[in-house]
């Protein structure tokens, strides 16, 4: 079998590529490569600090370096001698698969190879007329300015729109047919899809346990901690989706536990409510979430003496306290306001903040234009 024999340059440009995102087959039809092995293993040197292994000779990178992690005196003084002339070797092997290669990684080859040789020399030895370079070149000055376009709309519609939509809106400003494909990399590689809500997965079989509405749109309670409704909701507004999971008094409007997470699991509601001292008999309303209808949930009520209540299903009407707090969370941060989207920890401490004034300043028409936390001191 023939063992294919691949320049330096090959080597560190394939590192390059992949660390900007490419993938190994754009890797291999770019430089053209054989085998995603190659691609894979030369990565492996790099993650590991093995780079000198692209320098040994073909037929015993693969077995060097299995005892010995350093070269040798001897092979390191040969190392040296070819560096003189390896650059210009390695411009020579490109030319042979000029055809194959991205007009992206030529030009960004002459600009890396432009402060020791004339742009001259180094079209010459690859073959290729100035005039093709140079329109090559302001094509890649194009193509930054469309990325830098793409990234400016995302951000400007909070990154609501998919990539069709931006491809839409680029064609209008530019007049033209930019492919949807080439946008779709671009925000890939930018990381800048776009943040939807993650659909709810469906569980498999019957909730363990499921529970009438006792509430009946009756949201009224004679005293503290008597009635209790809960929900989840989510927080796309981070580096990744966040979600909070409150209680809420029905008494007064207060918040009287919550718990933020990356993650909808059943430890978010169970902790939630691990939160609070719940008196015997009280009444907990929730919708028919997953989380609320299993075993883990219904074990915690039944140890607490929690009397438990359900919405309908698909009623968010039947759990409206809860449902109208969290959406007057969002409103009054988030919403208007796109400047707090930020980072994870940012969003976190916006919500708490949120929760401790509503709980403490936010006046409220039916409490007498007091806060719930004030209007429990005043009742008690």
């Amino acid at each position: 079998m023939k063992i294919m024999s691949y320049s330096i340059e090959t080597k560190y440009k394939t590192i390059e590529m992949k660390e900007a995102g490419y993938t190994v087959k754009e890797i291999m039809e770019a430089l053209n490569i054989k085998n995603s092995t190659q691609v894979k293993t030369w990565w492996r040197w790099y993650r590991n600090g093995e780079t000198y292994r692209f320098y040994q000779q073909r037929g015993k990178q693969y077995t060097y370096g299995k005892g010995v992690k350093e070269l040798s005196e001897v092979e390191q003084l040969k190392l040296d001698n070819k560096k003189k002339d390896i650059e210009i070797d390695n411009l020579k092997k490109v030319q042979g698969v000029r055809k194959e290669v991205v007009s992206k990684i030529i030009v960004e080859l002459v600009d890396q190879f432009k402060h020791k040789y004339s742009i001259k020399m180094i079209l010459d030895v690859l073959e290729i007329p100035q005039s093709t370079y140079y329109r090559w070149k302001h094509k890649d000055k194009e193509k930054d300015k469309v990325t830098q376009k793409v990234i400016e709309l995302c951000e400007e519609n909070n990154f609501t729109y998919g990539y069709r939509k931006i491809t839409a809106l680029i064609n209008q400003l530019y007049s033209a047919s930019i492919n949807h494909k080439r946008v779709q990399r671009i925000m890939r590689e930018y990381n800048l899809n776009c943040r939807v809500r993650p659909k709810k997965s469906k569980k498999i079989g019957e909730p363990y346990y499921k529970t009438d509405n006792l509430l009946q749109r009756q949201f009224k309670a004679n005293q503290p901690m008597e009635v209790l409704t809960t929900d989840i909701t989510y927080l796309p507004f981070g580096n990744s989706m966040l979600y909070l999971s409150s209680i809420m008094d029905v008494y007064n409007g207060e918040i009287v536990a919550y718990k933020i997470d990356n993650k909808q699991g059943q430890s978010l509601v169970n902790d939630t409510l691990n939160q609070i001292d719940i008196p015997e008999n009280c009444i907990l309303h929730s919708d028919q979430g997953s989380v609320y209808t299993s075993y883990a949930y219904y074990q915690l009520c039944e140890e607490k003496g929690i009397i438990r209540s359900m919405s309908r299903k698909g009623t968010p009407a039947d759990n409206a306290p809860i449902e109208s707090f969290h959406s007057l969370l969002k409103c009054e941060t988030f919403y208007i306001n796109n400047e707090l989207n930020s980072s994870n920890q940012i969003v976190i401490d916006i919500v708490e903040n949120y929760i401790k004034n509503y709980n403490n300043n936010r006046i409220q028409q039916k409490l007498g234009y007091l806060s719930p936390r004030k209007y429990r001191e005043l009742a008690a």
